[in-house]
């Protein structure tokens, strides 16, 4: 019997990585009639500050949130994927994504991304994709 996935979240965030790996997604959610989650988190910790400044980030960016959702969703609908949940969280995607959203949501497969960060970039803070597959209880998907 082969294995069948159920519950599919796909990271987004606007990235060319992030829809490369939605567009990854609809193949595997068809072939699996599975629950596509799209979950974008928005990092509060980079507007936390600045937002003393311009009170106007947050709305900024929950507006954002769901305008890429909603456009996410809209290409969903084109390939005739219909069983969609939107999930909007705030905090830091590394920790979100694999040890909150994917187990709220019953997740047994996370598809996300591989980021463009440099060695650098990822040696000082660690890429989004790696902690993904770190922490995730379920099978990770990292789209090149």
């Amino acid at each position: 019997m082969d294995f069948e996935y159920k519950n599919i979240v796909v990271a987004v965030d606007g990235s060319q990585a992030s829809e490369n790996a939605f567009k990854k997604s609809l193949d595997i959610v068809k072939r699996n009639d599975a629950r596509l989650i799209l979950a974008h988190v928005v990092d509060s910790r980079t507007f936390a500050t600045a937002e003393a400044y311009d009170r106007t980030l947050a709305e900024r960016a929950d507006k954002y949130a769901k305008d890429l959702l909603d456009s996410y969703v809209e290409n969903a609908h084109e390939t005739k994927v219909t069983n969609i949940v939107r999930c909007v969280e705030y905090g830091s995607p590394k920790v979100k994504i694999a040890k909150e959203i994917a187990v709220d949501f019953g997740a047994d497969l996370i598809i996300c991304g591989a980021t463009g960060m440099g060695a650098v970039e990822r040696f000082l803070i660690g890429s989004v994709s790696e902690s993904i597959t770190r922490y995730a209880n379920c099978d990770v998907l990292v789209v090149r």
